[in-house]
């Protein structure tokens, strides 16, 4: 694209900017119902179908994109620089075409996966041809597009900055990059160069924003580890400051808590190239969870690619989201939706107090050790209360997620149950209108995650079995039928827990409380949509790891 049709883009982008300014305060409502109508032909799951009607300046549109990637065939294979640019130029095309969709809905920032312009798999020889040279954004300001010869090898640089100033908006997209090093750098690799995964962030005028170099690398022999954690925060003028970091990195300390430490970053960009991994890990599942454990919106876009079990893209706040998973179809899928500038959490102490009802009174009373009340290795039971089923259900174990979980059975429509390992017990209170033919669990893990990564977790969760068989307890599964009424608790020994909530259909439902009561993390819901799968309070000891 010529400089001059730039500039020319660039200044009827700012003459569009003017006119919606004087146009929004009449056709707000026409917007927001037109909004609505699109957020439903893309057929994006939402709790909320109907979307409130706020003013411009409480709210910004975001878009997310799941992209079904073309990919190298011989990602092994040493080819030349481009070879390399002709197969990312097919991917940065498809990106270009949902810039400029996004851009006719007023998006203000698009957010594209992990390794979706140049795919993966690669050894650190053969993904060479498919990097660009990245300088610092904290030392060089830099328009590529505007400037496309001031570096060399920067050609996926220079599309992406086009593609902001074209469609007027901040952008968000991951690349491989390069950064040549000399001997006397201790940490130089022996060919004399390091490389990254990168995040890139470009403002709707194409300027480069600054950059972020994956920290927690997921079996990635291509990519470097940079010596210092990149803690990025960056700020737009519609919605204040951003914080990004990449896939696996949402499991660990540095950089995404630290990050979230700065009580200003409300927002998070996170492209991923995200494996499922049921019953407590898939993508959709694992991003709604961070954002209400923080009570901040995400910008998640995962790579698209069933065969893979790479699914799950979404745009997620603490009490609602526009969240999109198929295994089904080959396709990739845009998701656009207004966020709130300011998120309104969920965690708080007006949850935890909030609405008494039968089953919270018994929830609370258990807590206190009513004096009403006898307990016993697995049941309660209280006087004046509902009598609970005198049968102790037997413990067993079963593989979850690779690890040995020690279970008990969820049997008869209500009851109260507690399991322990190590030193967390889990505990859940539950009622269910009517029973099904499948059999669920309560399990309990406190310990190392050795297998594709290693990290400590506790983990209280209720699950739905594979089968009838306690050997079934932890496997993946997607539908259920089984509705239950619960309070799951346990006595957590961080504060860093992510609460798991999946339906039939991989459906995302919001609880109706959480928090802490009495020293116990809890998770209560009533009113489930469709059969539980699973529900989980997932809890981080980062200092074990």
């Amino acid at each position: 694209m010529a400089r001059k049709e730039i500039q020319l883009i660039i200044k009827m982008n700012h003459l569009a900017e003017f006119m919606v300014c004087i146009m929004s305060g009449a056709g707000s409502q026409l917007a927001l119902f037109l909004f609505g109508c699109y957020v439903v032909a893309l057929g994006v799951h939402t709790e909320e179908p109907r979307v409130a009607q706020h003013s411009e300046a409480e709210h910004y549109v975001a878009a997310v994109y799941e992209h079904q990637s073309i990919f190298t065939p011989s990602p092994l294979a040493l080819v030349g620089r481009k070879q390399a640019l002709d197969l990312m130029n097919q991917n940065l095309d498809i990106y270009e075409q949902q810039v400029m969709t996004a851009a006719q809905k007023g998006v203000q920032i698009i957010v594209f996966p992990e390794d979706g312009i140049h795919g993966f798999n690669f050894t650190r020889t053969s993904v060479y041809p498919f990097l660009d040279f990245m300088p610092s954004p904290q030392l060089v300001r830099w328009n590529p597009c505007l400037e496309p010869h001031r570096f060399n090898d920067t050609e996926v640089l220079q599309r992406l900055s086009c593609m902001a100033i074209k469609g007027n908006m901040f952008l968000v997209a991951n690349l491989g990059t390069k950064q040549p090093c000399h001997n006397n750098d201790p940490g130089c690799p022996h060919d004399g160069r390091y490389q990254f995964n990168t995040n890139v962030v470009f403002s709707n005028n194409g300027t480069l924003v600054d950059r972020y170099r994956k920290h927690n690398l997921y079996f990635e022999a291509a990519f470097d580890t940079p010596l210092k954690v990149d803690h990025i925060i960056f700020d737009t003028p519609f919605a204040g400051k951003f914080g990004i970091f990449t896939c696996f990195d949402i499991l660990f300390f540095d950089p995404a808590i630290r990050l979230l430490r700065d009580s200003e970053v409300k927002h998070v960009v996170y492209p991923t190239a995200w494996m499922n991994q049921l019953p407590l890990l898939a993508a959709i599942q694992i991003q709604r969870a961070f954002a209400i454990a923080f009570g901040i919106n995400l910008l998640a876009a995962n790579i698209h690619h069933p065969s893979l079990g790479m699914t799950g893209s979404g745009i997620h706040s603490p009490r609602k989201s526009f969240w999109h998973h198929d295994m089904e179809n080959a396709t990739g899928h845009l998701i656009i939706a207004q966020v709130a500038r300011n998120p309104l959490g969920l965690i708080g102490p007006e949850n935890a107090t909030g609405k008494m009802n039968p089953s919270r009174s018994k929830f609370l009373e258990i807590l206190a050790g009513d004096p009403y009340c006898e307990k016993d290795a697995q049941e309660v039971h209280c006087d004046g209360a509902t009598k609970w089923n005198m049968n102790t259900p037997p413990v067993f174990h079963s593989e979850m997620m690779y690890d040995n979980f020690t279970l008990v059975p969820v049997w008869g429509k209500e009851g109260y149950l507690r399991v322990c390992a190590n030193g967390l017990c889990c505990y859940l209170l539950y009622q269910r209108p009517t029973l099904s033919k499948e059999l669920y669990a309560l399990g309990v893990f406190d310990g190392l995650h050795t297998v594709h990564g290693t990290y400590y977790v506790q983990v209280c969760a209720l699950v739905k079995c594979g089968g009838l068989g306690f050997n079934t307890c932890g496997q993946e599964i997607t539908e259920a039928t089984g509705i239950f009424e619960f309070h799951l608790w346990g006595n957590f020994s961080t504060s860093y827990i992510f609460p798991l909530l999946l339906t039939s259909g991989m459906s995302l439902e919001t609880p109706d409380q959480l928090g802490w009561e009495n020293d116990y993390s809890f998770l209560s819901k009533s009113g489930l949509s469709s059969g539980l799968v699973t529900a989980a309070l997932y809890g981080r000891l980062y200092e074990r790891d």
